[in-house]
Formats: C-alpha cells, structure tokens, sequence
C-alpha cells in the first residue's frame, strides 16, 4: 500500500506516463484491441513500452488481456469493468486536448 498524500496521485500512480491514457482513450472509445492494432494506432509508442505499459494496466485491473487458444495467439485488450469507469477522464482530456489544438493553430496564423 503506497501512502498517497493527493488522490490525484493515485490516480496518476496508475494512469501516469505517456501512452498509458492515450492506451485508455482508444480502448474506452474504440473498444477492444489487438495488440497490432493499438500499435497502429500509436506510432509513437515502441513495442516494448506498449507491452509494459499494458502489462502495468493489467496488473492495475484496469485492462483485460484475453488469450486466444490459436496458432499464432490471438490477443485481445479491452477494459474492465473498472477501467470502464475511467473513461469520463479520457472524455474530458480528449474535449480539452481539441480546444488547445485549436487553440495553437489560431495562434499560428
């Protein structure tokens, strides 16, 4: 148990860093994800890092890794109930993110 002295670092504990919300915000708005997919959908992120930030998620309770029985493994993502209750979050960073995009291309011209 991690003593917190802000809730906000609790929820920062386990949605910090720099892909793990934008991981959040395809899987609550997009639904479940193979792992080639959620890569696609990040460019930035490297393979390695999207692994550990979902094994992070997972062990979190936050996402649901589900392992096909196939050859080569299928490999799905999606969130739990609990992460589910996260996706207000993604929403509102989502709504702000477009404002200030807007907001520097206005600046630009």
């Amino acid at each position: 148990m991690t003593d917190y002295h802000c809730p906000v670092e609790a929820t920062l504990d386990v949605i910090g860093g720099k892909w793990k919300v934008v991981i959040l915000f395809h899987l609550s708005h997009d639904g479940t994800h193979r792992f080639a997919e959620l890569r696609r959908k990040i460019p930035g992120v490297s393979e390695r890092m999207l692994t550990q930030q979902l094994r992070e998620l997972e062990g979190d309770g936050i996402v649901y890794r589900e392992v096909y029985p196939e050859v080569p493994p299928k490999v799905e993502y999606s969130l739990t109930e609990y992460g589910r209750t996260l996706h207000p979050i993604t929403k509102v960073m989502c709504e702000w993110g477009q404002k200030h995009i807007k907001r520097i291309k206005s600046r630009k011209k």
